[in-house]
C-alpha cells in the first residue's frame, strides 16, 4: 500500500496544488507554488512529471486569468500582462532549477531553507517586473529607484501593503515545501538505492536519452 502511495504521491500533489490554487481559499499570496515549482526541482527526475507540473501550473493560471477578467474586470490579456505573466513563469523556472541543486536526500531542514529561498528569488524577480512593465498603470510606480523600492515594500494605493505579500510569499514557500517535503520522505518515495545513485551524481529515476535505451 505504502509503495502504491509512493508512486501516486506526483499526481496526488499536482491535483492538490491545482485546488489550493481556486480564488480565495487562501490568503493574498500565501500560494502552494513556490513548493510545489521547489520540490518538482528536488523530487521529479522524468520528463512526463515536470512537464505536467507546469502544464497544470499554466492550466490554472489561464483559469485563474479568465476569472480576474470575466469576474473582476481587470484585463488581465493585455501586451504587458501577458509579458509580466511571462516573467512570472521565468521565476518559476528558477525556482525549479534551484531544486535541481538539493538532493532528494538532503535535510528536511535545508530543503525549507532552499523552498524560502526560491520564494524570495520569485518576489524580487516579478515584484521587479511589475515596476518595470507597470501593467495595470499604477501611479506610484515611477521609474526611479524611488518607484523600484515603493514596489517591493508599499505597492499601490488601495491594496495590501506589498510588504504584506512578502511575508506571505516566504511563509507559503517554506510552509508548502515542508509539507510537500516531508510527505514525501515519510512516503518512502525515497528508497536507499535513490539516495546511493544521487550521491554518484545519477538521476535514478531519469527517462534515458536518445539511444541510451537498450544499452
Amino acid at each position: 500500500m505504502r509503495d502504491v502511495f509512493a508512486r501516486c504521491l506526483p499526481g496526488i500533489f499536482l491535483a492538490v496544488f491545482a485546488l489550493m490554487r481556486w480564488p480565495g481559499l487562501l490568503p493574498e499570496n500565501l500560494s502552494a507554488v513556490y513548493g510545489v515549482v521547489f520540490c518538482s526541482g528536488v523530487f521529479l527526475r522524468t520528463r512526463a512529471w515536470v512537464g505536467a507540473s507546469f502544464v497544470v501550473l499554466l492550466l490554472t493560471d489561464i483559469l485563474l486569468s479568465l476569472h480576474y477578467r470575466f469576474n473582476k474586470g481587470f484585463d488581465v490579456f493585455t501586451s504587458s500582462a501577458l509579458l509580466f505573466l511571462a516573467v512570472n513563469y521565468a521565476g518559476y523556472s528558477l525556482i525549479f532549477l534551484l531544486g535541481r541543486h538539493f538532493r532528494r536526500s538532503a535535510a528536511w531542514l535545508s530543503l525549507i531553507a532552499g523552498g524560502v529561498l526560491g520564494a524570495l528569488l520569485f518576489y524580487l524577480v516579478t515584484n521587479t517586473a511589475a515596476w518595470l512593465f507597470n501593467p495595470f498603470h499604477n501611479p506610484e510606480y515611477t521609474r526611479s529607484l524611488q518607484g523600484w523600492i515603493t514596489a517591493l515594500t508599499r505597492g499601490t494605493s488601495g491594496y495590501p501593503e506589498t510588504w504584506t505579500f512578502f511575508r506571505n510569499t516566504l511563509l507559503g514557500g517554506g510552509l508548502f515545501t515542508a509539507l510537500f517535503s516531508g510527505v514525501w520522505k515519510f512516503s518512502g518515495a525515497e528508497s536507499p538505492a535513490d539516495k546511493g545513485e544521487e550521491a554518484r551524481g545519477e538521476a535514478p529515476d531519469a527517462e534515458p536519452e536518445p539511444g541510451e535505451a537498450g544499452a
